[in-house]
């Protein structure tokens, strides 16, 4: 008896499906999203590598804070003296440290060029923060200038602001502050809680002195803002800074004739 041979079906394998849950609302955020949260450990940690790096060198401090907090660690420079020796510390320790600036609208062009100078020296992009409205919209809303008649509220809308959103997921930050500078940095810790912006704030130069800035950038032959030649010991927005006289205070050229000294980044 002939027996029809028998038709081979081909197996067909099905594609595995990948199960996608549903969004859920009690999902915790992103870890990006994730801020630092100040816990009694944290803060035991904060106060004694505060201690023990107070006779630290700023690339000692450097070293430890992109160690303990990178890659949530960041650097805020107004590309000032100060600022300029911590970047061409990180540029050796740890060069791929987000660096950003709070971008007013209102600063002098030699401080925009200085920032392209960064680049061509360390290869470093540092990020133009900015706040939501442009000058001219921010004016315009306001009925004119801010800066003369509230600068608390203009340093407020344009840099503190700003701040709160550049370091959101960041869990560390470095400024480039000195404790000889004012009355409000006198007691500026090397490591501290943040609670203006809740982060950790590192300051690797509080305890060094303006001739010991100089000197480093002199010995290294840092790029500097050439308006520091022309009498600007600290140079913020062109419209509330100048040139300090004779005997003044080196941050006697901010806001003057307002009786104030800091845009709101560094007070209590």
């Amino acid at each position: 008896m002939n027996t029809a041979p028998a038709t081979l079906v081909p197996s067909l394998e099905l594609p595995r499906l990948r199960v996608i849950s549903p969004p859920r609302e009690d999902r915790p955020p992103r870890p990006e999203a994730q801020g630092l949260v100040l816990t009694e450990e944290l803060a035991a940690e904060i106060a004694r590598e505060s201690e023990r790096l107070e006779s630290a060198s700023p690339q000692d401090i450097l070293r430890w804070v992109t160690n303990r907090f990178a890659p949530r660690f960041t650097m805020a420079t107004a590309f000032g003296p100060e600022g300029m020796v911590l970047i061409h510390m990180l540029a050796e320790i740890a060069p791929q440290t987000p660096i950003f600036n709070l971008d007013t609208g209102y600063q002098f062009k030699e401080t925009l060029e200085l920032r392209e100078e960064v680049k061509r020296r360390y290869g470093i992009s540092v990020e133009m923060k900015r706040a939501e409205t442009s000058v001219e919209e921010y004016e315009r809303q306001n009925g004119g200038p801010v800066y003369r008649t509230n600068p608390d509220q203009c340093c407020f809308d344009r840099k503190v602001k700003v701040l709160q959103q550049a370091v959101v997921g960041m869990h560390a930050w470095a400024s480039a502050i000195r404790r000889d500078q004012s009355p409000d940095r006198a007691a500026a810790p090397i490591v501290g809680w943040d609670k203006k912006f809740n982060v950790v704030k590192v300051s690797p130069l509080a305890n060094w002195t303006k001739q010991k800035v100089w000197a480093f950038i002199t010995q290294h032959n840092i790029p500097y803002n050439p308006l520091h030649d022309q009498g600007y010991t600290s140079i913020g927005c062109w419209p509330c800074t100048r040139a300090v006289l004779l005997g003044e205070d080196e941050r006697a050229g901010r806001w003057s004739g307002f009786g104030k000294t800091e845009c709101g980044l560094h007070s209590k």
